[in-house]
């Protein structure tokens, strides 16, 4: 991450949680999607915590849940909060973790992907402190069509909020896919200005991908190329 863009969510951080407040019901509806793949057996990192929006609410659902961010403005307001005795939270650099490989079950990554001006590096280092067939949760807002989602875009960069990379939908998950990831499911939340897609993915190294895996996918309307899936 830049220094400018460090910068700015240090600067942010301050009143992070009281603005995410209003997203409350996106978040909520991010954790119903995610809570069923958790389990008590479970490691979990999560990178670009922010405050806290996902980490407090899933992580009395496993064993261990990692929280991490890159500005430690974040971290010590996260920390302000009282959470279950599963979550720590630590200062990290998510393109350069200090954790052993095959460490997590898995990893949660939200928001983030599309703010990343490297988003590969990140998605390597997820691959390797993350088992194989492990899980990879990665709500990311994406873009909607229309002039009114590319003002939006426009007046949040105007603040200092950069936005490198404008997946639709569909590109993201495609984007997911040809790093190896295995796209069980995503649903499509939030309105059409700022929607979020919601992708719950395996760590499946090309030479595990077995052709019965990518069937199955095909036949529920989860792999890439067969339809976006939406939330009910």
């Amino acid at each position: 991450m830049k220094e400018s863009e460090l910068a700015f969510w240090q600067k942010t951080a301050r009143h992070y949680t009281r603005s995410m407040d209003r997203s409350a019901p996106l978040y909520a509806a991010v954790c119903e999607r995610i809570r069923p793949h958790l389990s008590r057996d479970m490691n979990v990192l999560e990178l670009a915590c922010g405050t806290g929006q996902l980490s407090f609410p899933l992580s009395p659902y496993v064993r261990l849940w990692e929280a991490t961010d890159a500005a430690p403005a974040m971290i010590q307001e996260a920390k302000k909060r009282i959470g279950s005795s599963r979550l720590h939270f630590s200062v990290q650099d998510a393109a350069h973790l200090p954790y052993a490989p095959e460490s997590f079950d898995a990893v949660v990554i939200a928001n983030a992907l599309h703010i990343l001006p490297e988003p590969d590096r990140v998605l390597r280092e997820i691959q390797r402190v993350l088992k194989p067939g492990g899980w990879l949760f990665a709500p990311t807002f994406v873009h909607g069509g229309g002039r009114l989602a590319r003002l939006r875009t426009w007046c949040m960069e105007r603040t200092g909020f950069h936005v490198y990379h404008r997946w639709n939908a569909g590109e993201f998950v495609s984007y997911l896919s040809m790093h190896d990831f295995w796209v069980v499911e995503h649903a499509l939340l939030g309105g059409r200005v700022l929607p979020l897609c919601c992708a719950a993915c395996r760590w499946t190294p090309a030479e595990r991908i077995t052709a019965q895996s990518r069937s199955e996918g095909r036949l529920h309307g989860r792999y890439p190329g067969t339809g976006l899936g939406t939330a009910e």
